[in-house]
């Protein structure tokens, strides 16, 4: 298996992260929906290593100003509110699975994000993933 990431903008506070973070989890544990599957028919995904990245290294781009978007998306949402300790980040988590399984678990991921798709709605994490 090869290692490959997950990246997420996000523009959250502690709880927030905490919240995406177990939904990562979730994915992986359950190998996305359609992931491979070893000889048992069991998925297989691991997390073998995971941060959060508040700046960008060796760019003249900040993470605030690349996930800006994501605090104006916050701001239009929630208008009067205070967005308290949120602040932009981006979460990595690299897997130890197939292509296969990484697009299942990001799919998976993406979807508990937003559940509602592409309709009008209000996100609890404003987020950006690629």
């Amino acid at each position: 298996m090869r290692t490959r990431d997950l990246k997420f903008g996000l523009y959250a506070d502690e709880q927030g992260l905490y919240w995406v973070r177990g939904l990562v989890e979730d994915a992986v544990g359950s190998g996305g929906s359609q992931g491979s599957r070893g000889s048992r028919g069991v998925r297989r995904a691991r997390v073998v290593g995971e941060s959060v990245v508040r700046t960008l290294p060796g760019s003249e781009l900040s993470i605030a100003d690349a996930y800006d978007f994501l605090a104006e998306q916050w701001a239009v949402e929630h208008p009067g509110e205070s967005s308290g300790t949120r602040q932009p980040l981006e979460l990595h988590v690299r897997l130890a699975c197939s292509l296969r399984t990484w697009r299942a678990i990001r799919k998976t991921v993406i979807r508990t994000l937003c559940p509602e798709g592409t309709g009008p709605h209000t996100c609890r994490v404003p987020w950006s993933a690629y």
